[in-house]
């Protein structure tokens, strides 16, 4: 997409942003993967962070939390296959042992660095691992496509493919690298991601732009509706580039991210289907919201779009189960598909048994599954992204840290 100077694409090749440089290499955490990953860029950036609400947060979260809060960092550090949390004051310790050990491989403060850590709940760090790994950044990072792709893989867990997206503003680049299959439902999701750009932007800008920003993207996929104790987005200006336009810049962040939040959702841990669920007629957007997140975490509606079961009926019991927003059955009507393939099941429809089943499982069984519910005749409408439940969710999870 084009317009005015600005660009973004869907499946970009990766592309270096002017100043960050970064590494992913394996320090056997858990197996031979990657699993430790650093960016780091070459002056202090304006930076600005969204963590999870959860009340259970992570030693890193509580560490990142007051590194961000004034506005500056410089590098970010991040371990896969443990997740550093309910580990109490030594976790705490740990988490600013890793801030420690980058910051004096860099040469800068450790209060510019901030930790995340992504994986099993409820074991401490291997230190003597982790410890390794500063003794390598000089070494591994660099600027190149292949250190960015090396990072995105290392902040992998269950993901099977790495994530990232690229986009432009003027003459300022922004890169996002992400991570995140399961446990993921806002806010935000069991999911890290890092945007480094070369945009001037002053601090007090940026963050609540980032708050925006993750409100229309990330705060709308879900995966199993399980809040993540890790969540944690970051935006990093180095402003090499100089100023950009704010709201062209957002408007590209906002792509960005929301391409981010479908491939997420998309990687869903045992996925096979993307479904995009928008909720309109609303009378609120609090009600559209809440009606499609209802819906869509919903295990019945799930699995039948999974097995691409046209059974309707499952829509409108998730819809019932939005208690604060009731929606009259003679005003609701489910869409399937998109253009002129697209079928709508209405209350005529349910009362006379004239649905066309066999015509709505051939949509149910695409890969990407768009359906649409109308619950009224008000103004607001809002859309989310999931993604089916398979058995192979079950297999993953129930086999999670062994």
């Amino acid at each position: 997409m084009q317009n005015k100077g600005r660009m973004f694409l869907e499946n970009p090749p990766l592309i270096e942003v002017p100043g960050f440089r970064w590494m992913g290499t394996s320090l056997g955490i858990k197996d031979t993967s990657l699993d430790f990953g650093v960016l780091a860029s070459d002056v202090p950036c304006s930076a600005a962070a969204v963590f999870t609400r959860s009340t259970m947060p992570g030693a890193p979260i509580l560490v990142g939390r007051e590194h961000v809060s004034k506005g500056q960092l410089q590098a970010v550090v991040v371990n896969s296959k443990n997740a550093n949390v309910a580990t109490g004051a030594g976790g705490i310790a740990d988490a600013r042992e890793m801030c420690q050990g980058v910051a004096e491989a860099l040469g800068i403060t450790p209060e510019w660095v901030l930790p995340s850590s992504t994986g099993v709940i409820g074991r401490r760090l291997p230190m003597s691992k982790i410890r390794e790994g500063f003794s390598r950044i000089i070494p591994e990072l660099g600027s190149s496509t292949a250190h960015i792709e090396s990072f995105a893989r290392a902040i992998m867990t269950t993901d099977t493919v790495p994530k990232w997206a690229v986009g432009r503003v003027g003459t300022a680049t922004i890169v996002a690298v992400a991570k995140g299959s399961g446990m993921i439902e806002p806010n935000m999701a069991t999911m890290l991601s890092y945007f480094a750009t070369d945009a001037q932007i002053a601090p007090e800008v940026l963050q609540p732009l980032l708050t925006r920003v993750v409100n229309r993207s990330f705060n709308r996929v879900t995966v199993d509706s399980d809040t993540s104790t890790s969540d944690t987005v970051v935006l990093l200006a180095n402003g090499q580039a100089g100023p950009v336009g704010l709201q062209e810049f957002e408007d590209v962040f906002t792509q960005m991210a929301t391409s981010l939040a479908r491939k997420l959702a998309r990687d869903g841990e045992g996925a096979t289907k993307l479904i995009e669920l928008t909720v309109s007629g609303a009378r609120s957007p609090e009600m559209a919201l809440q009606v499609a997140k209802t819906v869509i975490n919903s295990p019945l509606v799930k699995t039948a779009i999974h097995g691409a079961d046209p059974n309707w009926g499952r829509f409108v019991m998730a819809v019932g189960k939005a208690f604060e927003y009731p929606v009259q059955r003679e005003d609701l009507r489910i869409y399937f598909g998109r253009g002129d393939e697209r079928k709508v099941i209405d209350a005529e429809g349910m009362e006379q048994g004239t649905v066309d089943l066999e015509a709505i499982s051939e949509l149910l069984r695409l890969e990407d599954v768009p359906i649409e519910l109308v619950v009224g005749k008000g103004d607001f409408r809002e859309v989310v992204w999931g993604c089916d439940l398979s058995r192979e969710y079950v297999a993953i999870n129930a086999d999670y840290t062994t």
